[in-house]
């Protein structure tokens, strides 16, 4: 029996290649697997995509979300970038104590965007997700050229929601050719409203009733300034603090679920034909996977394809359980531990549960 094991990472405790192997251990002989490491927009984007097109690491100066100078990378492929947001505006990078959604900024994933063009890409695949941010891409525009004023002609070099309250003209004179961007996306959420940027995704950023409120009012204040009012409603626009809406005015961008992009490179469909058993899943299979994430994409695919599929995951939620598309579910919330164990254990835990799937699965 062959088995395809295509899992995400499980955030904060595995990669994708050490779930991977934890679930190979837990099978146990007599099996074939076909490790796949799977991504969306997020975190592991760069690394699953440039395991499938080959390429080298370029290591790059930027800053994070706070303007705070950082040492980063991208991939390089030919003339090809792929870069995370995460990798220079992750939430990841901002201690908690000191995190600010109103101060924070895209500026740094521009300045990497900027510095593959300067290396000569033509085709730069930006992945979203773990975003620091809400400033609706302004500050990756104003990196790549792009001019933000206020009252007088006051230049805000590096514009951020506190800034963008008060911004009367975008200019975009001194932007000069840009290469082909697409954006890897692995929400549906429209800028604004209940579904929106600020609403969903501002509370995991500290922003409180009040902040989500004055964020709201931020972006609505970029758009009317900036114009792109009928790409806000567009699927995605909300993903990153608005990043997916301004990559699409700001750099032309074309917006793709981030699964399709890797689902090509890596050859899936052709994988999860060649396989009797599909194994798939990430930290957390919730309403948010169901938006169109990694999992719930090959999911669908295989099912498509007639294939048995298992999920396993840290954890997972009623609406999963039932949507239909797994045939068999283990999580490691099931054990009944603390979250701080679960995530310690996680490879242990793994294992264990796969072990599971497989006495089911015989």
């Amino acid at each position: 029996m062959k088995i395809l094991i295509a899992c995400d990472k499980f955030k904060g405790s595995l990669s994708s290649l050490e779930v991977a192997a934890a679930v190979q251990r837990g099978f146990g002989e007599g099996f074939a697997f076909d490790p796949c490491p799977l991504a969306d927009g997020g975190e592991g984007f760069v690394s699953a995509m440039m395991g499938a097109m080959g390429g080298e690491a370029i290591e790059c100066e930027s800053v994070d979300a706070l303007d705070r100078p950082i040492t980063t990378s991208y991939g390089l492929s030919g003339q090809t970038a792929v870069i995370e947001m995460a990798a220079a505006s992750g939430l990841w990078r901002i201690e908690e104590e000191v995190r600010d959604v109103l101060a924070a900024s895209s500026y740094g994933t521009g300045l990497l965007m900027k510095d593959a063009m300067e290396r000569g890409a033509t085709k730069i695949l930006l992945g979203l997700g773990g975003s620091a941010t809400n400033d609706g891409g302004a500050g990756a525009a104003a990196a790549l050229g792009w001019r933000f004023t206020g009252s007088g002609g006051l230049d805000f070099e590096r514009p951020t929601p506190d800034k963008l309250a008060a911004l009367e003209a975008v200019d975009s004179s001194a932007v000069g050719h840009l290469p082909r961007i697409e954006v890897a996306c692995d929400v549906e959420n429209p800028l604004f409203g209940a579904r929106g940027a600020t609403a969903i995704y501002g509370p995991q950023k500290g922003a409180g009733p009040e902040e989500r409120e004055f964020l709201e009012a931020t972006l609505h204040r970029l758009v009317e300034t900036a114009g792109g009012a009928d790409l806000a409603e567009i699927p995605g626009a909300g993903a990153a603090g608005g990043m997916g809406w301004g990559l699409m005015k700001f750099a032309g961008a074309t917006l793709r679920p981030g699964f399709d992009l890797v689902a090509d490179a890596v050859g899936l469909r052709e994988r999860i034909q060649a396989a009797d058993v599909v194994i798939t899943g990430e930290g957390s299979l919730d309403g948010q996977s169901l938006e169109g994430k990694g999992p719930v994409g090959l999911a669908r695919m295989a099912r498509e394809e007639g294939k048995r599929v298992l999920a396993l995951a840290g954890r997972i939620t009623p609406e999963v359980r039932d949507c239909g598309l797994f045939e068999e579910m283990a999580a490691l919330d099931e054990t009944g531990l603390p979250l701080a164990e679960l995530m310690a254990r996680a490879e242990e835990l793994t294992e264990e549960a796969a072990r599971s799937l497989a006495g089911r699965l015989m």
